[in-house]
């Protein structure tokens, strides 16, 4: 049976209508799904002695898909554009492996179109050096010898490693193929398009990254700067999205956005620790590693 064939048949059932159906309609499913925790309470309590444990499991299950068909059709859904809608959805917060790799735009980078000096490099190194000065601590990153980027501090009374934060750059260049940053340090902005060096090569892009950085290092400071964390919370990533959602990285999804901010604290978690080092950054299998000190 489909879901719509079972939304259809079920709700020949249906009771009320309007305002009222939909209000007894959620206050159905508040009270199924209590009244599921109510059997599985009494399998904890009896174990296989409740022998109507499965039967009941049904029959709450049953009771909570009935209100959830007809709590849809209040909103004008169908079960199977919902169903569909929740699949798409969890593919795009879960993916892992290849999988993750090549989905959502299947793009790598973005700027194959463009003439070879506009583009990013695919693959390289970059080393990252932490001195003292006037009792500052101050971050360079080069490649080849040739610094990129301006010096870096971290702007705050406490030493806390933002100086370091060109990682997350280069996380985004790595996972994402994006950085609007990147491009203007390495002078890689597409300016044989002046539409696409406006927009997503242009200032308001590059804040809208620094941004990014900056709200993402602030919820990791606050969760063990992610050591040992495997997910981040959907909200963060739903704000991070929401910031680029005018960008040519928006069909990123949040799986992508998630390993992203994690593998680029991996490395600045090694980078904060040394002192600086050097970082692998591979466009083509979508990763950044720490290489050495």
């Amino acid at each position: 049976m489909e879901f719509n064939e079972y939304q259809n048949l079920a709700l020949k059932s249906e009771q009320k209508q309007g305002d009222e159906g939909l209000i007894i309609s959620l206050l159905g499913l508040a009270g199924e799904a209590g009244e599921l925790l109510s059997v599985y309470k009494k399998y904890l309590r009896d174990g296989e002695s409740h022998q109507l444990y499965h039967r009941d499991v049904k029959e709450e299950l049953g009771d909570l898909l009935w209100y959830l068909a007809s709590t849809a059709k209040n909103f004008n859904l169908s079960l199977e554009d919902i169903a569909k809608y929740n699949l798409k959805k969890v593919e795009a917060r879960w993916l892992t492996g290849d999988s993750l790799l090549y989905h959502s735009d299947g793009k790598s980078c973005y700027d194959e179109l463009s003439p070879e000096h506009e583009q990013l490099p695919r693959k390289f190194f970059v080393t990252i050096y932490d001195t003292v000065e006037n009792n500052v601590h101050v971050a360079r990153s080069f490649i080849d010898d040739q610094q990129v980027g301006d010096d870096l501090t971290d702007n705050s009374y406490l030493d806390d490693g933002y100086r370091f934060h060109d990682v997350f750059h280069l996380s985004y260049v790595a996972i994402l193929g994006w950085s609007p940053v990147f491009r203007k340090n390495t002078n890689n902005k597409r300016r044989s398009n002046p539409a696409i060096n406006e927009v997503e090569d242009g200032g308001r892009a590059a804040v809208i990254e620094e941004g990014i950085s900056a709200l993402v290092f602030a919820y990791a400071k606050e969760h063990n700067w992610l050591e040992n964390i495997t997910s981040i919370d959907d909200s963060l990533l739903k704000t991070v999205m929401g910031m680029a959602s005018h960008l040519e990285v928006k069909n990123k999804v949040a799986a992508e956005w998630e390993i992203t901010i994690l593998k680029g604290f991996e490395v600045w978690r090694n980078v904060m620790k040394n002192k600086g080092g050097k970082v692998l950054i591979d466009m083509q299998e979508k990763n950044i590693s720490y290489i050495s000190v």
